[in-house]
């Protein structure tokens, strides 16, 4: 029987398709702001350049080109192209493209296997290419938005180089759209300003950026768009952030790092970008709590109640009331004296504490509310310091078998000067008590 549809099949115009999969790029030249991987000097361009593909990890945002660089890398270096993705396929589809590139490799064709969302497939499914990447049946690029030394094992990084892919740029972008013109035949229908704004909405996501321009294309304008328009006629993008993988570390380490470095204005920015992106304001507190104790310390000690009193008021107002006090605690870190005396000192302590066991202290220091601890020399010979000279009586409160150690040095910075100058001042107490 005919195929009732294959004429209408042959007849369907490319122009139907999504613009973005019309400009998908024909070369890896043709692929935009990824020029350090494709370019000549680029390990992906040394690559096709050799004529041999080593098996790889592509880690990158969304929109950047993972899914277009690898068919590409295939065609470059004539390799058979496969596809999987992690979040439709199960052991038993990998199965059957293992067998199936087995097959074309004793035909003397080689595969190479993209497999997109590669991070979604669990350890034992990971371990289950590692046979085929070691052997040759398959030459592996994986394609993952997240970081692969958390969500990929360790035996597969092993056998990948990971490659990553930049967010695109803004003149990455703008080639997009110009390229999106030359197609259309027309400009967009957009302002100077609403060019510019549309780019910047994108964040970086070349689909994203072609999908909007594609609406516009859609619509027939008396007039170009402002920016103002252009908002209300296009969703606004949502900020890439999981909360719980990599995006949350990173901007809560370049917080952290920003309020060390006594930047309040990238301090800002940072808790800004986290709070507007539905961060759990009570986790951005624990982590200014603990960075006021870390690396303010005894230079400011009331930047630890700031803190405090902030985690109080949000409690107290909720959002977005509360989110004020967030924000005047983290500038208060940032224009605080910094000192990491404190926290340098915990760590010494503990670590002289694990190494020495449990030896006992002076028996002077010990109490004594029994006879038998009386007996055997519990609190004989302490000297009760308030009845001292100076209220400080220099006894040595160290085990017997140690010699006193200095664990907290304070820096000279705020009010651990001053507390530099108090413990100078015990101390020469000290020598000229015991008449050193």
């Amino acid at each position: 029987m005919a195929d009732l549809f294959a004429s209408d099949l042959a007849t369907v115009s490319p122009d139907a398709s999504p613009l973005a999969d019309r400009l998908r790029p024909q070369s890896l030249g043709e692929v935009v702001g990824q020029e350090h991987l494709t370019g000549p000097d680029g390990a992906i361009g040394r690559m096709v350049a050799a004529g041999r593909l080593s098996s790889m990890i592509l880690w990158g945002p969304p929109g950047t080109g993972k899914t277009t660089i690898s068919r590409l890398l295939a065609d470059a270096v004539g390799l058979r192209f496969a596809a999987v993705s992690a979040v439709f396929s199960g052991v038993a589809d990998l199965k059957k493209i293992f067998a199936e590139a087995r097959e074309h490799a004793r035909m003397g064709t080689r595969t190479l296997l993209f497999v997109d969302e590669i991070h979604r497939f669990n350890r034992a499914q990971q371990d289950g290419f590692l046979p085929y990447v070691e052997d040759g049946t398959v030459i592996l690029v994986g394609a993952t938005t997240e970081n692969p030394s958390f969500e990929l094992n360790a035996a597969l990084l092993s056998r990948a180089q990971v490659l990553i892919l930049n967010r695109l740029d803004a003149t990455a972008l703008e080639t997009l759209l110009s390229r999106a013109e030359e197609v259309e035949g027309r400009p967009l229908p957009l302002t100077t300003e609403a060019r510019a704004a549309l780019v910047a909405s994108a964040d970086g996501d070349g689909r994203f950026l072609l999908n909007q321009a594609e609406t516009l294309f859609s619509i027939d304008l008396p007039e170009p768009l402002d920016p103002a328009a252009l908002a209300g006629l296009l969703h606004r993008r949502v900020a890439v952030y999981d909360k719980d993988r990599e995006g949350h570390y990173n901007l809560i380490s370049a917080l952290h790092k920003s309020l060390r470095g006594s930047d309040p204005q990238a301090a800002l920015y940072y808790l800004a970008r986290m709070l507007t992106a539905g961060e759990e304001p009570l986790y951005v507190l624990r982590r200014l709590v603990r960075f006021a104790s870390e690396d303010v310390g005894l230079a400011d000690p009331q930047a630890l109640v700031q803190c405090l009193a902030a985690k109080d008021a949000y409690d107290f107002l909720g959002s977005p009331e509360g989110e004020l006090a967030i924000v005047q605690a983290c500038l208060y870190l940032a224009t605080a004296p910094k000192s990491n005396a404190a926290y340098a000192a915990q760590k010494a302590a503990f670590r002289s504490a694990k190494e020495t066991g449990s030896l006992m202290p002076p028996k002077s220091i010990l109490n004594a509310p029994t006879r038998l601890m009386k007996d055997v020399g519990y609190g004989k010979g302490y000297a009760y310091d308030h009845e001292a000279t100076d209220a400080f009586s220099g006894a040595d409160y160290w085990p017997e078998e140690m010699t006193p150690q200095t664990y907290y040095t304070p820096s000279p910075r705020g009010f651990e000067a001053k507390i530099a100058e108090r413990i100078a001042y015990w101390e020469k107490l000290r020598q000229d008590r015991r008449g050193e």
